[in-house]
């Protein structure tokens, strides 16, 4: 997101939004980062729900539709009140931003971030400020309070997320010190990552520790959505319209296309079986390492990127969760947080020109400086979510639902008193397996 901030070969790096460069907007930068916000929070709202929605049990589709929705209402007014001015008011030397453009009180028609409204900067960012915490939702699904969920994630965004934001896009201390990070791998994928395997391990297993899909159809659709999105999510990143988002979106497409070959591939290699958990999986581990790098490499970079993000991440995904026993339930840090962690270390690597990419610092000079970064940003992310879990459990009297609720009843009725589907399973002629929730045979 750093189109102003230096040439297309370093350009990835947010500038503060007071150093304007334009006394007008530029209409094709504007209609691109218009359409790059409606993009992003799709990504979410429905993608990032249907996507979660549909791996797990049917008895709890709706409470990860809701916790979704309402973690966008939440983050949605809270980036408005505080989040924005946070993240973005200028203050080189603190960890977050000042007040001074809280409410957005100082934003008017004439207010410019580089060459768009500054309103519509804060529109784009706002939707990666939604999207962020509600990553972490799939790896507290079904076993955590809805109220528990939505109260972490708010507080969460406050420690970890407005901190993050403020120091690499805000024009803080990890931009001067010349971190890269294009669209999200420490500021989005690390952080929602790392918090989400602190959640899982604060909150524990589920009682019935395995993935039941209840509509594999949901997550087949919600990788569309999420693959369209990201999009926006990369190439809105360039902060206009131009050869840095064409370079973004085209290496995003190449990293998640072969990820996902990759993916089927080890699947079939294992199993004689290609999943199409497993393809969706692959595609979004692909997204997520690209992120940081997609204003660095080139369409090679993306290609490698791709297939070692895959590599990588399925192996954490299965080998190391299976090893260590914690219930990252639907692998957000297997995924996000190594995919995120993959993609900042490796840009400094796959982004040189020798690899076709744009990066002009010395390889081992950017490579320490992202190592630092990233490292820094786990150690920093793995304290606070712990504590705001700990905020989360005494606000909220407890962190999950009752043994009961989570064996038998579901979430859905427990916290919400509706069902996602209306109709009794078997008024339709169909038997259900009880210890699978899975449909078996019509009656």
């Amino acid at each position: 997101m750093a189109a102003a901030a230096a040439s297309a070969a370093t350009a990835s790096v947010k500038v503060n939004p007071v150093a304007n460069i334009a006394s007008t907007p530029v209409g094709a930068d504007a209609a691109w980062i218009l359409t790059c916000s409606a993009l992003v929070l799709f990504m979410t709202l429905p993608g990032l729900s249907a996507f979660y929605g549909g791996l797990v049990r049917r008895k709890n589709q709706l409470s990860v539709f809701a916790q979704c929705l309402v973690c966008a209402l939440v983050t949605s007014v809270m980036w408005w009140a505080f989040g924005y001015s946070l993240c973005f008011s200028e203050a080189p030397n603190a960890a977050v931003g000042g007040l001074d453009k809280a409410f957005l009180m100082s934003i008017t028609k004439d207010s410019l971030y580089e060459t768009l409204p500054e309103a519509l900067w804060a529109l784009y960012q706002m939707t990666f400020a939604v999207i962020t915490p509600a990553l972490m939702i799939g790896a507290f699904v079904e076993r955590m309070k809805f109220n528990a969920s939505i109260v972490y994630m708010a507080v969460w965004s406050v420690l970890v997320y407005y901190p993050a934001c403020h120091l690499i896009w805000g024009g803080g201390a990890l931009a001067a010190a010349g971190v890269i990070d294009f669209a999200g791998g420490i500021v989005v994928h690390i952080t929602a990552g790392i918090g989400a395997l602190v959640a899982a391990i604060v909150v524990g297993p589920r009682k019935e520790n395995r993935m039941v899909p209840g509509n594999i159809l949901l997550t087949l659709l919600g990788t569309g959505m999420l693959w369209v999105g990201w999009f926006g999510f990369n190439g809105g990143s360039a902060g206009s319209a131009g050869h840095d988002a064409a370079f973004a979106n085209l290496v995003t497409h190449l990293s998640a296309s072969i990820a996902g070959l990759v993916w089927m591939a080890l699947d079939y290699m294992e199993t004689k079986k290609t999943s199409i958990v497993g393809i969706c999986t692959g595609c979004v581990a692909g997204l997520a390492a690209i992120t940081p790098a997609a204003g660095s490499v080139g369409p090679l970079g993306g290609i490698l990127m791709g297939t070692i993000s895959a590599l990588i991440c399925r192996y954490f995904s299965t080998e190391v969760k299976t090893k260590f026993g914690y219930d990252d339930s639907l692998d957000v840090f297997g995924v996000h947080g190594v995919g995120g962690f993959v993609g900042t270390i490796l840009l400094a690597v796959l982004g040189a020109p020798a690899f076709g990419g744009f990066v002009e610092t010395p390889m081992m000079t950017q490579l320490g400086i992202q190592t630092a970064a990233a490292l820094a940003t786990v150690a920093y992310t793995g304290v606070a979510s712990y504590l705001a879990l700990k905020v989360t459990d005494k606000v909220c009297g407890g962190l999950r639902v009752e043994d009961v609720v989570e064996t038998k009843t579901g979430l859905d009725q427990y916290c919400h008193g509706e069902a996602c589907y209306s109709l009794d399973d078997l008024a339709e002629g169909i038997t259900i397996d009880k210890k699978s929730d899975a449909e078996v045979v019509p009656a």
